[in-house]
């Protein structure tokens, strides 16, 4: 076929290199994910962090697009609440994309519905995006625009080349990342996600959507791939967060011909968001031990019943990750309200010597805190950091 245009940055070739550091980040990412995915997680955790990774992912990607709804917003939103009438069209931009994510882990981690990167899946993902936006959305959900469009500087592909340009896309995604043969590499199926993302938005098939569609499509090919659910919303985040470098490194791509720099950047966020969560499930792993040696010191403890449950039920409330005044005790969380809300300040004191006095509570400078150094005889003793990175 004859295209209208040249189209020089869409080479459809392996136009990228991953240089040593690239190489190094890659293996740091692949034992952070192991780390991910071999360390239990308590429901109660895994709820946050799956809440926290739905929500950062759904505000992440329509933020880059303009949506000023805030994590608490979508929150409500996620709760049913309603939304002034003014921003309801956000909501509904936000409320699709997490129907979306719902939709493509359902399919991908309980349903092994997984498919390559074709023509049907970009026009459904767009129909996902899209959805009952009405005048809000500058395309038609599901189907290929049949104008043509300029964003900023850039002048996208003449809209008869598209169907053209998709086929050889899919085509491209299809023989240079060989998903249908089981065997990619965590290396290969990120930089396929990260092909993906940013050969569609050079494609622009679609008038409106096309950011929010590369997303989804990048979101599901790390999914599919088998990354952990809770991390999925990284890129997205991380794209957000540096939004005026991500454009910056979309554009260099562009000018040079070559994904190299915006692979590498990508990786960095990737990596650094890993190490965020996996610190996030060692806190839970400290929070349950820290439960565990409350009980421990507990089990040597007489006494009334209620004066027992009282102190111990103290001990277990505590924040493990933050100093507190005497005054502050009863304002720390609702069950600590609850528990000395008719409880005398001297009664209070007593509490807390004896809970110093079990080595659960430590006094400094005036303030409270958990005792978690107690933990350290728990952990690997070692002479100096032996691993840097």
């Amino acid at each position: 076929m004859e295209l209208h245009r040249d189209y020089p940055n869409l080479l459809f070739k392996k136009h990228w290199k991953l240089r040593e550091l690239d190489l190094i980040r890659v293996g740091q990412c692949i034992s952070l994910l192991k780390a991910i995915n071999n360390t239990p997680i308590m429901p109660k955790y895994y709820s946050e962090l799956m809440q926290v990774a739905l929500i950062k992912g759904a505000q992440s990607t329509t933020a880059i697009e303009g949506n000023t709804l805030t994590d608490e917003d979508i929150s409500r939103l996620r709760d049913g609440q309603k939304l002034p009438p003014s921003i309801e069209y956000q909501g509904k931009e936000v409320q699709n994309i997490l129907e979306a994510f719902d939709v493509l882990l359902l399919e991908t981690i309980f349903e092994n519905k997984e498919q390559l990167v074709t023509k049907e899946l970009l026009l459904r993902f767009h129909q996902m995006v899209g959805k009952d936006l009405g005048e809000h959305f500058g395309a038609i959900p599901g189907r290929f625009r049949e104008t043509d469009v300029i964003v900023g500087t850039y002048r996208c592909p003449d809209y008869r080349d598209i169907p053209f340009l998709v086929e050889r896309y899919c085509a491209f995604l299809r023989d240079t990342f060989r998903y249908e043969d089981g065997e990619q590499k965590f290396s290969d199926l990120f930089i396929e996600a990260i092909v993906a993302h940013v050969y569609l938005e050079w494609i622009h098939p679609f008038g409106d959507g096309n950011g929010r569609t590369g997303r989804l499509i990048e979101f599901y090919i790390l999914s599919r791939g088998g990354n952990p659910d809770i991390t999925l919303h990284i890129l997205s985040n991380y794209y957000n967060l540096t939004r005026p470098e991500y454009y910056r490194q979309l554009d260099k791509a562009f000018q040079t011909r070559d994904l190299s720099e915006f692979i590498a950047y990508a990786l960095v966020g990737f990596r650094d968001g890993l190490q965020q969560i996996l610190e996030k499930i060692q806190f839970s792993q400290l929070a349950m031990t820290w439960q565990r040696y409350v009980y421990d010191k507990f089990d040597s403890v007489e006494g009334q019943k209620e004066v027992f449950k009282r102190k111990r039920t103290f001990a277990l409330e505590i924040p493990i990750d933050k100093k507190f005044t005497k005054e502050e005790i009863p304002n720390l969380n609702i069950a600590l309200a609850r528990l000395y809300s008719n409880i005398s300040e001297k009664t209070l004191e007593r509490d807390i010597n004896e809970l110093i006095d079990l080595e659960i509570l430590k006094q400094e400078d005036g303030k409270y805190f958990a005792n978690i150094s107690a933990l350290n005889r728990m952990i690997a003793k070692r002479k100096g950091l032996l691993i840097k990175n």
